[in-house]
């Protein structure tokens, strides 16, 4: 682990404040980039700011699969040994998404 570094800031009169070019790389954000403040006990973090994705598809997909379900069509269920997987895979905590799929998929 490297050495704890601090470096300051002022705050100006609006209540703005340069965020020091370490502190951007090390959390790993850049112009437009978010990040969190959590306060705690009397101390301060900074977190870099989950970004919000919003596809203007996704809302319009998501409620014709909810309509499909309300009424009954276009969806089965999960084949067991597939629900099995899925359930394992819950269990075990962090799910890589970009892991390749063992076995037969079927879509």
């Amino acid at each position: 682990m490297a050495d704890p570094t601090e470096t300051v800031s002022k705050i100006t009169a609006k209540g703005q404040t340069t965020v020091p070019k370490e502190v951007r790389r090390a959390l790993g954000v850049d112009y437009g980039g978010r990040i969190a403040y959590r306060i705690e006990q009397g101390r301060v973090t900074l977190r870099r700011a989950e970004v919000e994705h919003r596809d203007p598809a996704l809302r319009g997909f998501l409620k014709l699969i909810a309509d499909d379900i309300a009424k009954g069509r276009n969806v089965k269920d999960l084949q067991a040994d597939l629900q099995r997987a899925l359930h394992k895979a819950l269990k075990q905590g962090k799910v890589d998404l970009d892991a390749p799929i063992e076995g037969k998929v079927d879509l």
